[in-house]
């Protein structure tokens, strides 16, 4: 059976107690170690100062002393000195000038009357533990072997006292830092936990509401500052899938009602070959116009999905807005207006996808033609700049309010929603044109007031760096 994950808190907690008993054990030792260095530092300067109070002794002796009298003055001033309680002192040929009581009862090693200069020993004698300075001393033109102890056992003592307390309080100081760590921990993750249980109370339903904002000005802080900002971002998005979803079953709906009562009246009654012809014309009309419809959701539905990839390419941006205004020039004659181009007779190169820059000026012509009243005319202008290309169709129509200006790119919204139905406009066309327009790197805008007409700009880079392969989600919107 799988053990469950621990919590963060319970996490927190112990990587907190682990963390403070390491640290609690480093200082232990640390300190341990720092005083038997002290308390050794204490006696070994007590040991020098002791000698050089024998140096003093036997520098204050008259020079050339026989052995037997050094003896005597030594033996006279250490025998009822405490520091002679554990000195032992030799010439250089190994005559005794001084020798304790405790030392002739416990003699040192014979390695021990030899020694190097300043040299120092611990070692144990009678269960006590001593300590002993070994070193050469010259006084009065003699070298003498030196060895001079002291006990350390109030050393130790303290030291093993030192470990003691520091054992028993270490477990009582790390319970309590468990404790606190523990308050910690459920004290700062309290503020997660109430996120947690609002966040759980948030669905489709009711995705204006919002988690509550501790003003911390810390990493809780920004976390819910960021939900928040998420929650916002997805509430945006079901509200304009939810938008869509109206507006794409609305629009359906209306060319199938128009087929299905045009077909109910047709075969009412017994008609004449005319009469079927022309409902049949009827029906012919509403499924071209559901059809493009249907083109135009299924393209915003692949660039919401981001699976439109635009195949960039270099081509001749002035050829293809030439090409553009001949193909719509017969279409406007028809309905009485006239399409003309300002376009430089030299090749203007462009990096990007022809198809999808060719769909763009056919989406602004078809709407300036719509909205153009017969005589009028349409232009479409290329500018070329250094890095930049920049399309103009404009038009002389009934123009648009200021307030319109930014709506007429949200997805099915139209100005004179009666005249866009009856010309088959279903207000995608520039949602489609702006979206292709940013996947280019470029901007689309419109300046126009009532009763002047409109002009579309489409302001795009010329470089390969002004596009991307992938298509990212589109801008709402269509006139």
């Amino acid at each position: 059976m799988k053990t469950p994950p621990l919590s963060i808190g319970l996490r927190l907690s112990l990587w907190y107690v682990l963390i403070f008993a390491l640290a609690q054990g480093v200082f232990g030792v640390g300190m341990y170690v720092v005083l038997r260095h002290h308390l050794r530092a204490i006696v070994d300067d007590s040991l020098r100062d002791e000698l050089q109070d024998l140096r003093n002794v036997l520098q204050g002796q008259k020079p050339g002393l026989a052995i037997a009298q050094l003896r005597e003055e030594v033996t006279e001033a250490y025998v009822q000195d405490h520091a002679g309680e554990y000195l032992q002192i030799f010439t250089a040929q190994g005559e005794s000038i001084y020798l304790s009581e405790f030392l002739s009862k416990h003699p040192l090693p014979a390695e021990s009357h030899s020694p190097s200069k300043n040299s120092f020993q611990n070692r144990v004698m009678e269960g006590k533990r001593f300590r002993f300075l070994a070193t050469e001393l010259d006084a009065r033109g003699r070298t003498f072997f030196v060895q001079l102890g002291t006990p350390t056992g109030e050393i130790y003592e303290t030291l093993d006292a030192f470990r003691h307390y520091l054992l028993l309080l270490a477990p009582l100081v790390l319970l309590i830092a468990a404790l606190g760590g523990n308050w910690l921990s459920h004290r700062a993750l309290t503020p997660v936990d109430a996120l947690t249980r609002t966040a759980r109370t948030i669905n489709v339903t009711n995705l204006s509401r919002r988690l509550e904002t501790p003003g911390t000005g810390d990493e809780l802080q920004r976390l819910s500052e960021t939900l928040n900002e998420m929650l916002a971002r997805i509430e945006s998005s079901v509200q304009r899938i939810t938008e869509f979803t109206a507006d794409a079953s609305h629009e359906l709906r209306t060319p199938v009602a128009l087929i299905r009562a045009e077909a109910e009246v047709a075969l009412g009654r017994n008609r004449t070959d005319q009469e079927y012809r022309a409902a049949l014309q009827h029906v012919l009309s509403e499924s071209e116009r559901m059809t493009q419809l249907l083109e135009q959701l299924l393209s915003l539905v692949r660039a919401d999905a981001g699976s439109v990839t635009l195949h960039m390419a270099q081509f001749d941006i002035a050829a293809l807005a030439e090409e553009a205004v001949k193909s719509w020039q017969k279409i406007a004659a028809a309905h009485g207006l006239e399409v003309r181009g300002i376009i430089p007779a030299q090749p203007v190169e462009f990096t990007g996808d022809r198809l999808a820059v060719r769909r763009v000026l056919d989406v602004l012509i078809d709407n300036a033609v719509k909205y153009s009243v017969a005589p009028a005319e349409v232009t479409v202008a290329l500018d070329a700049t250094a890095g930049r290309v920049v399309l103009r169709v404009r038009d002389h129509g009934p123009g648009l309010a200021a307030e319109e200006h930014t709506k007429i790119f949200e997805r099915f919204y139209r100005v004179d929603k009666a005249r866009s139905r009856q010309m088959g406009g279903a207000g995608l066309g520039l949602s489609i044109a702006q979206w292709i327009t940013h996947q280019h790197h470029g901007t689309i805008t419109v300046a126009s007031t009532p009763g002047q007409g409109a002009e579309f700009s489409v302001n795009l880079p010329t470089g390969p760096d002004g596009f991307t392969e992938m298509g990212a989600r589109p801008g709402n919107g269509a006139k």
